[in-house]
C-alpha cells in the first residue's frame, strides 16, 4: 500500500516553523507521512532532532524532506564560490537527515528556486554541467547516509533547468546512482508534459516519490486532474513510493509570495477537514 503524505506548508505562511506539532496533526487526519523543510535540519540541535524523530516513530509517521535551494546555495552556479557554498550546505543537510535515520530529500536540490535563466544566457548547458558535477559529489554523501536525493521536475515559470521528465531521466542517468532519483509533481506535469501517462512510464523505476496537487494547487479531489490515468501509469511501473500532497491555497507570508498565491483560494475553508477528505480520496483513487 502506497504511503500518503502531506507537505507541512499547507498550513503555514513561513518555511521555518516548529515541525513537531504537525506530526500529531497529520496522524489524526489519516496520513502516513509528513514532509518538512530540509533546510532547518542543518541548524537543528540533537535534542530537537531526537524529539521530532521520536514523536514520528511513536505515531508511526514517516518523515521526508523538501527544499528549494536559495541563490546563495545554488549548486548549479557558474560562480564556483557559490557552488562550493551550496555543496557545504547540502552536505550538512544530508548528514543531518542521516542522523535522523535517513530518508528522502526532494525538490530543487540540483539548482535553486524560484529561478529564471540568468540574463544574457540562452544556453543552460553550462549550468546543467555545474549541477551534474555537484550532484555526483553529493550522491556519494547520500549513499553514506541512507539518503535518497529526489530531483524534482518543475515548471518553466518557477525553474529552468529540468522542466520535463525526459530532461530529468537524462540527468539521473548521468549521475548514475540509485541514491539520485526523480520526483514528479502533478501540478508541474500539467503545465509541461504532453501526457501524464507517458511521463510516468518514461520515469519508470527512476521515480522515487510523487507529489499530488490539483491544477489550481488545491488538495486532490478538488480539481480536474486525470487521476485514473495517473494511477494506471503508476501501477504499470510498479510504483511503491510515497504519494505526498503539496497543496498551497493561502496567500500571505514568504510561502504565499514564493508560490504566487495572490488570493485566498478557499475562503473560510476548514483546512484540516479538507486534508482528511483528500486522504480518503487518495486512498480510493491512487492506492
Amino acid at each position: 500500500m502506497r504511503k500518503i503524505g502531506i507537505f507541512y506548508a499547507y498550513w503555514t505562511e513561513e518555511w521555518d516553523v516548529d515541525f513537531l506539532p504537525f506530526v500529531d496533526r497529520v496522524k489524526r487526519l489519516g496520513f502516513d507521512q509528513l514532509e518538512i523543510n530540509a533546510g532547518p535540519m542543518v541548524d537543528m540541535t540533537t535534542e530537537e532532532k531526537t524529539r521530532l524523530c521520536g514523536e514520528a516513530d511513536r505515531l508511526g509517521i514517516a518523515l521526508s524532506y523538501g527544499i528549494g535551494l536559495t541563490p546563495e546555495h545554488d549548486v548549479s552556479s557558474l560562480d564556483e564560490t557559490v557552488r562550493q557554498r551550496g555543496l557545504i550546505y547540502m552536505r550538512k543537510m544530508i548528514e543531518a537527515v542521516g542522523t535522523m535515520g535517513g530518508g528522502m530529500i526532494g525538490g530543487t536540490i540540483h539548482s535553486y528556486w524560484p529561478a529564471v535563466l540568468p540574463q544574457g544566457l540562452t544556453d543552460k548547458g553550462p549550468i546543467l554541467e555545474q549541477s551534474l558535477k555537484s550532484m555526483k559529489e553529493l550522491v556519494k554523501i547520500a549513499e553514506d547516509n541512507q539518503v535518497i536525493l529526489n530531483v524534482e521536475v518543475i515548471n518553466r515559470f518557477e525553474q529552468f533547468l529540468l522542466n520535463t521528465c525526459e530532461e530529468a531521466v537524462r540527468y539521473v542517468d548521468e549521475v548514475g546512482s540509485p541514491n539520485c532519483a526523480i520526483l514528479l509533481d502533478t501540478f508541474h506535469m500539467n503545465i509541461e508534459e504532453d501526457s501524464f501517462r507517458d511521463a510516468i512510464l518514461l520515469a519508470g523505476k527512476r521515480l522515487s516519490a510523487f507529489h499530488l496537487g490539483e491544477t489550481n494547487r488545491k488538495p486532490p479531489g478538488l480539481g480536474r486532474m486525470p487521476w485514473a490515468e495517473i494511477k494506471e501509469a503508476l501501477d504499470d511501473i510498479g510504483f511503491d513510493g510515497p504519494l505526498v500532497m503539496e497543496p498551497f491555497v493561502r496567500p500571505g507570508g514568504t510561502i504565499g509570495r514564493n508560490i504566487s498565491v495572490w488570493r485566498d483560494l478557499m475562503p473560510g475553508a476548514d483546512l484540516d477537514a479538507l486534508a482528511a477528505r483528500a486522504v480518503e480520496f487518495t486512498r480510493k483513487t491512487l492506492c
